[in-house]
């Protein structure tokens, strides 16, 4: 009969906005970035993507169907996953290596897990740490921006970060510099303004909220100006622009309480800082962002609101 009253468990309102479109969108923003890259670092950087972005949608399929589950690869997330890993890697990485943290973020931190929604740390970042801890110096190992064209010098260079724990500030890029990505590092951190192009499309669009981005890179900027640091040069320098906004806004990863996404970003903040300030490493935006992913079921847990007219548990 036609008009029948149906009960089923909730949700009962469906949104038209699927992962696919989420996925997609966040593509689009990481397009300029990878304009970008193309421009600095050459074909080899486009390479690196692609290699990247392939072997994540090769393991994702592959591990699907070993794993006898429907398969995902159609809603992008592999590939968003692929361009983000490739991202932070210098442009001077073999291909093989980019394949295995493909392999690395898809299979162990992703779909071992039980897949997207599931994972407890974002897998582009947890591929990083895990290959800058088993290949340090390829993961290390930096060229200056136009090195491809032949018109500087194509050695191995130093990012500001590293120049700044040397104590070779005087070689250190202008503000300007800075901005447009004229500074070596990972394939797509270097240029700030591609970044904030992408990250003001995706608030724009409602896929992330500003309040993480906003509060890490502030939380950057405030601690570093108060252990005596250049705090411009900080929040240019290195991958926060980059972690802040693509990374440490994963919707699996990320609280989602607006008083939880101020306490994560901060903490964020704090723990980059810390890294940079005091530890034997030049740069903590990947460490910072795993760290505080582990941690934010407990702020969740912390932030969620009582349910209406629900008290206190008796002890």
């Amino acid at each position: 009969m036609d008009g029948k009253l149906i009960v089923s468990s909730s949700p009962h309102i469906s949104s038209p906005v699927k992962t696919k479109n989420i996925m997609l969108d966040v593509i689009i923003a990481l397009i300029p970035a990878l304009i970008a890259s193309l421009y600095f670092f050459g074909p080899r950087a486009g390479a690196l993507v692609i290699v990247t972005v392939a072997a994540c949608v090769i393991s994702e399929y592959v591990s699907r169907k070993v794993m006898k589950r429907p398969q995902t690869v159609g809603d992008l997330s592999a590939v968003v996953t692929g361009m983000l890993l490739a991202f932070n890697y210098p442009a001077t990485l073999p291909f093989w290596i980019a394949a295995l943290g493909g392999v690395v973020a898809i299979v162990v931190v992703k779909q071992m897990f039980g897949g997207l929604g599931h994972n407890f740390a974002n897998p582009a970042i947890t591929a990083r740490v895990i290959l800058l801890t088993s290949f340090a110096l390829r993961m290390t190992t930096w060229v200056a921006p136009h090195a491809w064209q032949g018109t500087v010098d194509a050695t191995a260079t130093a990012t500001p970060l590293a120049l700044i724990n040397s104590g070779a500030t005087e070689e250190l890029p202008t503000y300007a510099q800075m901005l447009i990505g004229e500074r070596a590092g990972c394939l797509g951190e270097t240029c700030i303004i591609a970044l904030l192009i992408g990250g003001i499309y995706l608030v724009a669009k409602k896929v992330i909220s500003p309040i993480i981005p906003v509060c890490y890179i502030a939380t950057v900027f405030v601690l570093s100006a108060v252990l005596g640091q250049d705090p411009v040069m900080q929040i240019l320098s290195g991958g926060l622009f980059l972690g802040a906004i693509f990374m440490a806004t994963d919707y699996v990863t990320s609280p989602i309480t607006n008083k939880g996404k101020v306490i994560y970003a901060i903490g964020c903040g704090i723990i980059t800082v810390l890294i940079r300030q005091f530890a034997s490493l030049p740069e903590g935006v990947s460490y910072s962002i795993l760290l505080m992913n582990i941690l934010t079921p407990h702020i969740e847990n912390a932030t969620t609101p009582k349910t209406f007219g629900v008290g206190k548990e008796a002890k």
